[in-house]
């Protein structure tokens, strides 16, 4: 039989051979990501605070249309790299601790965007979930340090196709329906996310607030737990 070439061990994959516990807390992840970028959509009328290759294609085309569409999106995706290095220096600082430190700052990150919100400052407050959501890419570590970013999908659905396809052939890894669990995940929350923006923005926001924090102090039951 022919030796069909693997899966390249993109970050996905690295996602799947977590404990439960941390594949769980991936999950919730996402449905915060989710969330918080339909949020983030509604509120800037049409930009992504999680979804950047969304926002790179916007700045394409605004290049292209006119510049002011070109400019947003360049200003939130640079807020987003910029949250992810601070994520990253902070998992780095916190050790174990990794997880329930980043969840905490992007909880605070969010009430932040909160009371900005309150305060009618709209796009400070876009900007504050962009941040927010570029450090959650920080959060989930593997044993072997590896860190799995879950605010965007592509990969993971590229890796649940090469699964099917595995399972199809019955070879190499077949184990794709936590992918389809994290990017459902991603998608339930971003549903909720919508509804909840549409409905009350305050509420939404104070929702994604609470959503951090409880996934944090999970995080950091988790981490006890481990001893």
């Amino acid at each position: 039989m022919r030796n069909w070439p693997r899966p390249s061990s993109g970050c996905c994959k690295r996602v799947i051979r977590f404990d439960r516990a941390h594949q769980m807390l991936a999950v919730g992840v996402a449905v915060l990501a989710g969330f918080v970028d339909a949020i983030g959509f509604v509120e800037s009328a049409g930009f992504f605070v999680s979804f950047m290759t969304g926002n790179s294609t916007r700045l394409a085309v605004g290049l292209a249309e006119g510049p002011l569409a070109a400019v947003v999106a360049a200003i939130i995706v640079t807020v987003f790299v910029a949250g992810v290095v601070l994520g990253s220096l902070a998992g780095a600082w916190a050790g174990r601790r990794r997880t329930p430190i980043v969840l905490f700052g992007v909880t605070i990150l969010l009430a932040t965007a909160t009371m900005l919100r309150l305060d009618h400052e709209f796009w400070s407050a876009v900007l504050a979930l962009a941040l927010a959501m570029g450090v959650a890419n920080a959060a989930i570590a593997g044993r072997d340090g590896s860190v799995v970013g879950v605010t965007y999908m592509t990969g993971t659905l590229v890796q649940m196709g090469q699964k099917i396809a595995n399972a199809l052939r019955r070879e190499g890894d077949r184990r794709w329906v936590y992918h389809l669990g994290l990017w459902g995940a991603l998608v339930g929350g971003a549903v909720l996310g919508a509804h909840a923006v549409l409905w009350s923005p305050p509420l939404a926001y104070a929702i994604a607030v609470l959503l951090a924090g409880l996934l944090a102090l999970r995080a950091g039951w988790i981490v006890r737990q481990a001893g």
